[in-house]
């Protein structure tokens, strides 16, 4: 009896002790909590959870004899600290502060944009489009025309243009190499020209030569998109079926603070919804008249701006 009970026990001892001392000598011996890395404390912290009311697993996370184990679940946030990552805070995007509150945030966005628009419109009251055209048709193949270019460009071309060839049947018939170098001059001519030609050639086809005045049928023409689509619209039929938005827009939509989208067509959808329809078509030009005039790209003239006091991008302290 005694004899089994000295092997046994010598048996337990070697093997506890072999236990005991292969943790102690292996490479991937366990280091005190106090040098290990976060990601593993985090896991033997999720591990203790599991063994609820043990000593051990209490004691391994760090609480008391008794205790219950700490989890490790984030709380829920509030609504209060749920914050939009679109719509960054006023500080953080440098606007000016006037009394502590951001302008554009001391008032109802409906109301500084209508705010916005009769300052501009004070200011370009005779605010039009700028491509130089006599119908429907020259229109839309000068706002082709007019991408990556300037009006003013286009306007030197177009008669050229037009004197040579009239009618969508005339330029559907014509040569792109003599196209191309009509339209030389206002970049990206080949495609320019492909278009224009594929354009009046579909308009002549399916149309009789006559610029469809509904949106659905402008957006299948070649080279027309929605943009071009609202600028026929808007100003040869003066149906206003959405807003232009073009670089000026675009920007100026940013910098004013009436948008925080950069796609064109939720642009597009947030201006409709801040403005009355029968405003869209006018807010375009004057939006890109302010652009090209005061609000530049690169060097924004603000004291001569009328938005310089409410603009959430001012550059006047």
């Amino acid at each position: 009896m005694s004899g089994r009970g000295r092997t046994g026990g010598g048996a337990r001892g070697q093997t506890g002790g072999s236990r005991g001392g292969g943790r102690r000598g292996c490479k991937g011996a366990r280091q005190p909590l106090s040098q290990q890395r976060p990601g593993t404390l985090r896991k033997r912290l999720a591990g203790s959870a599991g063994t609820k009311g043990t000593i051990r697993g209490a004691e391994r996370a760090g609480g008391k004899r008794g205790a219950p184990p700490p989890t490790n679940k984030v709380p829920p946030r509030t609504p209060s600290t749920v914050i939009n990552p679109r719509r960054p805070k006023p500080s953080e995007r440098n606007h000016k502060q006037l009394g502590g509150i951001g302008a554009w945030e001391s008032r109802p966005l409906a109301k500084y944009a209508a705010e916005v628009f009769r300052r501009l419109h004070t200011l370009y009251p005779n605010a039009y489009c700028e491509l130089d055209y006599t119908s429907p048709w020259q229109l839309i193949v000068a706002t082709v025309l007019s991408a990556q270019c300037t009006d003013k460009r286009v306007n030197l071309v177009t008669p050229a243009l037009f004197a040579v060839y009239p009618t969508p049947a005339a330029l559907a018939a014509a040569q792109q190499s003599h196209v191309e170098e009509i339209i030389k001059s206002t970049g990206f001519f080949r495609n320019k020209a492909k278009a224009i030609i594929g354009l009046a050639g579909a308009v002549h086809s399916l149309h009789h030569g006559e610029v469809p005045p509904r949106m659905a049928d402008l957006i299948t023409l070649p080279g027309v998109g929605r943009k071009t689509a609202n600028v026929i619209l808007g100003n040869a039929f003066a149906i206003n079926d959405g807003v232009v938005v073009d670089t000026h827009v675009a920007r100026l939509s940013h910098r004013i603070g009436l948008t925080f989208q950069k796609d064109p067509l939720r642009i597009e959808q947030d201006l409709m919804v801040l403005f009355p329809r029968k405003d869209w078509t006018m807010l375009a030009h004057l939006l890109i008249w302010h652009g090209r005039r005061i609000c530049e790209a690169r060097r924004p003239r603000c004291p001569e701006c009328p938005l310089a006091d409410i603009c959430p991008s001012s550059l006047i302290a």
